[in-house]
C-alpha cells in the first residue's frame, strides 16, 4: 500500500522508517508549493506548512542527539532554559532565505541521519529527560531509546496531519495525490496526481 512502512524483522530499522514516513508526510505537503503559499497560514492555526517543516527539522534533530547521545546528555541540552524557552518561537520560524526546495532537501537529509544514526542504537538505553522545558514529567528522570523514538513517530505524525490539513486549504491538495506526483505515479481509475491549478 502506497505510504505505508515495509514490513522488517529489525526494531531500529522500523523505527526509523516509521520516523522517515512522518517526515516525508510534512515533505509531501509541500510538493508544488510557491514561496508565498509555504508562509501562508490559511486556517484558523498560526502555523503554516514551512512552519511545520521547519519545527520538525528541529524537533527530529533534537531528539535524534538526545537518542544519540544515551545514556549521557546531548549538547543541546546544555542550554540554559531561559536561552531554550527565549529562542522557541525560531523551531516555527521560516526565513528568508528559506525556499520550499532548501528545506525539502533539510529534510532529506534529516531523514538519511536517521536511518544512519537509529541503526546502530541500543533501544533500551537511557535518554534522561531533558530540563529545559516546563513540561516534561515530575518523577520522571529518562525514557528509553526506544520510547524516544515512538515519541518522535507520535510528534512529527501529528504535524504531517497539521501540514496536510494546510496544504488542503491552499489549493485542495491530498496526500495521495501529492504523493503520486512526487513519485511520479501514473494516473490510475481512482486516483490523479496532483498537477498545479492553471
Amino acid at each position: 500500500m502506497p505510504g505505508t512502512v515495509a514490513p522488517s524483522t529489525s526494531e531500529n530499522t522500523l523505527l526509523a522508517e516509521f520516523v522517515v514516513a512522518q517526515l516525508d508526510g510534512i515533505r509531501g505537503a509541500a510538493h508544488g508549493l510557491t514561496e508565498e503559499q509555504l508562509r501562508r497560514t490559511p486556517t484558523a492555526s498560526a502555523l503554516s506548512v514551512g512552519a511545520l517543516m521547519v519545527h520538525a527539522l528541529h524537533t527530529t534533530s533534537g531528539w535524534l542527539d538526545r537518542a544519540e547521545a544515551a545514556p549521557g546528555r546531548a549538547a543541546s541540552d546544555q542550554e540554559a532554559a531561559e536561552d531554550w524557552q527565549a529562542n522557541y518561537a525560531d523551531d516555527f520560524t521560516v526565513r528568508d532565505t528559506d525556499t520550499v526546495a532548501s528545506l525539502d532537501a533539510r529534510l532529506d537529509a534529516l531523514a538519511r541521519r536517521v536511518r544512519s544514526v537509529v541503526a546502530g542504537l541500543d533501544l533500551t538505553a537511557h535518554v534522561p529527560v531533558p530540563d529545559d522545558s516546563p513540561w516534561w514529567p515530575a518523577g520522571v528522570d529518562g525514557w528509553s531509546v526506544r520510547w524516544v523514538l515512538l515519541h518522535l513517530v507520535q510528534e512529527v505524525a501529528r504535524h504531517a496531519g497539521h501540514a496536510d490539513i494546510i496544504r488542503e486549504s491552499l489549493d485542495g491538495a491530498t496526500m495521495y495525490e501529492l504523493m503520486a506526483a512526487r513519485e511520479g505515479w501514473p494516473a490510475t481509475e481512482w486516483l490523479t496526481p496532483w498537477t498545479p491549478l492553471s
